[in-house]
């Protein structure tokens, strides 16, 4: 990986492309980022490519650059950040049913999808009294931040989105629905959804909260709070500048400043999430891991259960456990 002097590139790309030979595919791309030195994680699917990936300038430059040689990806887009750790502990390139997963076959973004809306034109589009915003999240990373007056599904799995849909929206009432994700992947699938279901106009923001954070000015944003991102930087701010929370590594829930004055929160052991949920068992298991960590840290070692460790190694947007 990159020196300890240079920052690492982070990478979060997707696109709904039909893909087919995904075990040749798969293999190139691995073969790829291994001669870059790349980590994080990748995933295939016969409906595209998803996932985040880190290494140097140049090493990122190089697997965009043959990602982007296959026809279907050509037009591949992603968006960028920094991080002065290794934001990710090992490359894994995997073959997926779906690339995010709403577990309905059929909803398909290569046949429809909703409007695009870049992030300079985001603000008019949520501020229309007539637009209905949803934040198609999990409820995790809603509690960490999202934009001003955005509706939470309290979903804590993105396959739970089309009951919220059915439950709680009607296409003869709702005629105008906005919604966002992290990097873009989940509202654009959840947008093909709802053209499925009848939705006249359907808007998600292009690049989704991470490039909207990047190019709109915290003076003119209707974002509050900071962003949840799936890898060991935990969450990012305006201007994608590093956040304030860490990961339990319990629960590897996200974590403030306010959870940790908690009389249930235990450094390396438990949060306020999850203090009263673990066995006795696992809090001593914790507890020594933690202990160890500190061990290695003094002699200057590296232990796989460091902050910012294996434990905080992330699912890329929009995959489930």
């Amino acid at each position: 990986m990159a020196h300890h002097s240079e920052r690492y590139v982070v990478a979060a790309l997707y696109k709904f492309a039909p893909l087919s030979g995904l075990e040749a595919l798969r293999t190139a791309i691995a073969d790829a980022c291994a001669k870059n030195d790349i980590c994080g994680t990748l995933l295939l699917a016969s409906e595209g490519i998803n996932g985040t990936v880190a290494g140097t300038r140049q090493g990122i430059d190089a697997l965009l650059a043959f990602l982007r040689s296959y026809p279907a990806l050509k037009t591949l887009d992603h968006k960028e950040s920094h991080a002065d750790g290794v934001p990710f502990h090992r490359m894994k390139v995997r073959i997926k049913k779906e690339i995010v997963t709403i577990g309905l076959p059929e909803v398909n973004p290569n046949e429809t999808v909703g409007v695009y809306v870049d992030p300079h034109e985001w603000n008019d589009i949520i501020s229309d009294p007539d637009t209905i915003l949803i934040d198609t999240r999990n409820d995790y990373e809603v509690a960490v931040g999202t934009f001003r007056g955005a509706v939470s599904p309290a979903t804590q799995s993105f396959r739970e989105f089309p009951s919220y849909v059915q439950r709680n929206l009607d296409n003869q009432k709702h005629k105008k629905v906005a919604m966002f994700c992290t990097g873009g992947i989940r509202c654009e699938k959840a947008s093909a959804y709802m053209k499925k279901l009848g939705f006249e106009e359907v808007y998600h923001l292009r690049g989704g909260i991470l490039k909207y954070l990047e190019t709109v000015p915290a003076e003119e944003s209707l974002w509050q709070g900071e962003c949840f991102v799936f890898d060991r930087r935990v969450t990012v701010k305006h201007g994608l500048e590093l956040g304030s929370y860490e990961l339990c590594p319990s629960c590897r829930l996200p974590i403030n400043a306010e959870d940790r004055k908690s009389p249930k929160y235990i450094e390396g052991v438990a949060c306020p999430h999850c203090h009263d949920s673990l066995t006795p068992e696992k809090k001593t298991a914790a507890a020594e891991r933690h202990r160890q960590m500190l061990l290695a840290e003094s002699r200057g070692e590296k232990h796989i259960g460091a902050k910012y460790g294996q434990h905080a190694e992330s699912l890329c947007e929009g995959e489930e456990d």
